[in-house]
């Protein structure tokens, strides 16, 4: 296990690398830029040179590509070139924990409602129950999400007056009900769906049939059948973690949360080359590290996984 662990901790630098490439070759080569004059505000080809100059944009592609590199191993994703009084790490340290809240309470309530959905669904086959959850898991993976966004707005804060509909005031407060739900019900759906195939051909198996028939109780017969059938959920998750944690952009922009995915959405939209490949980068991490603890998380879950 140790040496898996250490052989994907490893792999963490080149996937990266290819990530920083890919983001750094595709933004160079979209039209535009952060200094393109605006309607009625012209800038004279003499003031982008020498602002160009400023941050290094008039170095070859190439030394552009190593110096950024160079700097994001040290922890400094350089100047923003929209708020230039602040770098892009200090930006990020300001809206990566709001993300990381909003993320963390979506995940765990998806969890909280997909996985038990799922297993009562398996256990009580073809009755209202498994109705239900199967009813719920089709719903909420075909309901985009900005039409979910838009019924509980339209429900909890305009008609029912329950809820603000924008801003952010922290984990607990009234402003997180709305963005909490509508991010987690699309991933609760997938844990409900998967949960429940999974579980069902668990519970055919002949080992839960021993179990059952040598007057094991049924609780552990449960419990033993979930261990072995959760593993399909946990990689589902631990991609949707990766989603969660990185920001979700439609949610952070349509709830002015001012998280990474909100940042990314106007990085984007300014040509902010540097918060754009720092907050890809962050993404990308997370994504890697979701997946890892994943794969740990199966050796424990279920005894016949082993790594060597």
């Amino acid at each position: 296990m140790r040496q898996y662990i250490i052989r994907r901790v490893l792999l963490l630098v080149p996937t990266l690398l290819v990530v920083y490439t890919i983001t750094f070759v595709l933004m160079h080569a979209t039209p535009g830029g952060p200094w393109d004059p605006g309607e009625g505000k012209p800038i004279s080809k003499e003031t982008i040179d020498d602002i160009n100059r400023a941050y290094g944009l008039d170095k070859p592609l190439y030394i552009q590509y190593a110096d950024y590199l160079w700097r994001a191993l040290h922890g400094d994703f350089g100047p923003s070139y929209t708020s230039r009084s602040r770098t892009v790490t200090d930006i990020v340290k300001e809206s990566f924990p709001i993300s990381i809240q909003l993320g963390l309470e979506a995940m765990a309530l998806s969890i909280l409602i997909g996985i038990p959905l799922g297993i009562v669904g398996a256990l009580k086959q073809n009755s209202f129950f498994d109705y239900l959850a199967t009813f719920t898991s089709i719903v909420g993976i075909s309901t985009p999400s900005y039409v979910l966004t838009t019924l509980l707005v339209l429900v909890l804060a305009i008609y029912l007056h329950l809820v603000p509909t924008q801003g952010w005031d922290g984990p607990f407060s009234k402003t997180a009900i709305v963005p909490v739900i509508a991010l987690a019900l699309g991933p609760a759906a997938f844990l409900a769906r998967y949960t429940r195939s999974s579980m069902l051909d668990v519970v055919r198996q002949d080992y839960i049939r021993t179990a059952r028939a040598k007057g094991l109780r049924e609780r552990a017969v449960v419990r033993q059948g979930v261990r072995a059938a959760i593993n399909p959920s946990v990689t589902l998750l631990a991609l949707e973690i990766g989603v969660l944690l990185g920001g979700a952009i439609l949610i952070e922009i349509v709830f002015n949360i001012p998280g990474v995915g909100r940042l990314s959405y106007n990085a984007i939209i300014d040509s902010d080359f540097s918060v754009i490949q720092g907050t890809v980068l962050l993404a990308a991490m997370f994504i890697i590290i979701a997946n890892l603890l994943a794969d740990i998380a199966y050796a424990y879950l279920d005894p016949r996984v082993r790594y060597s």
